[in-house]
């Protein structure tokens, strides 16, 4: 069984920074794909950044220049640095996993508000 815990969301100001962090834990071998969802109120759930096992990220292009998805493989952690905060970036954040074939595994979501 895999768990995933997600911590850092917060109350920011637009224009400051967060960094939330999302821990696996289980039975696994390896993951093959961490990556970061959002989900803003009467809204669907938007991949925001992914992150495979080789290193290689991708993000949508509404984040591109202001956020940085990185892992620690040896933690299973990924990290989303979130700077230059925008309002619309407010939403519930997710962190997703892959593991092997299996997956995609979510996390329990942690919320992230920018006032302006």
């Amino acid at each position: 069984q895999v768990q995933l815990v997600e911590s850092g969301g917060a109350l920011v100001q637009a224009g400051e920074s967060l960094r939330l962090s999302c821990a696996a834990s289980g039975s696994f071998f390896s993951i093959n794909v961490m990556g970061w969802y959002r989900q803003a109120p009467g809204k669907q759930r938007e991949f925001v950044a992914n992150i495979l096992a080789g290193g290689s990220t991708h993000y949508v292009d509404a984040v591109k220049g202001r956020f940085t998805i990185s892992r620690d493989n040896n933690k299973s952690t990924v990290y989303l640095q979130m700077n230059s905060l925008k309002p619309e970036d407010t939403a519930v954040y997710y962190c997703m996993i892959v593991v092997g074939d299996k997956g995609p595994y979510w996390g329990q979501g942690t919320q992230v508000t920018v006032s302006s």
